[in-house]
């Protein structure tokens, strides 16, 4: 998977919005205003960070050698994803995962805003 094709299935998803707000070099992904991935763009390596609960994390980084703990804001719930090794098919099983994670932790009346989206 390549950055164009991550970007365009992080927009196709409900509610989704792209930043650049750690400078020109790093794309965010938020849902409802929440990130659930984070992207560099100045690299030759193609990796995504995304958020991921604490347990699941721990068994990814364990399983599976493309990714490592990513520290993102000094949280360890979020996985560093070699997106040049890993297959497509990962990479968007992975950010779904991301994604549903931070839509079920919105606020209740957030949810409902979401779901008339």
């Amino acid at each position: 998977m390549n950055i164009e094709e991550f970007r365009d299935f992080c927009l196709s998803l409900k509610g989704v919005t792209e930043e650049l707000p750690f400078g020109p070099d790093t794309l965010v992904y938020k849902v409802m205003g929440k990130m659930f991935a984070l992207t560099g763009l100045d690299s030759e390596l193609f990796t995504v960070n995304l958020k991921c609960d604490p347990d699941r994390a721990i068994q990814l980084r364990e399983d599976f050698h493309y990714i490592i703990p990513g520290y993102h804001m000094n949280k360890k719930h979020w996985n560093t994803v070699n997106a040049d090794i890993a297959s497509t098919v990962q990479v968007k099983e992975l950010t779904e995962h991301s994604y549903q994670l931070v839509v079920a932790s919105l606020p209740k009346k957030v949810q409902v805003e979401f779901q008339n989206l």
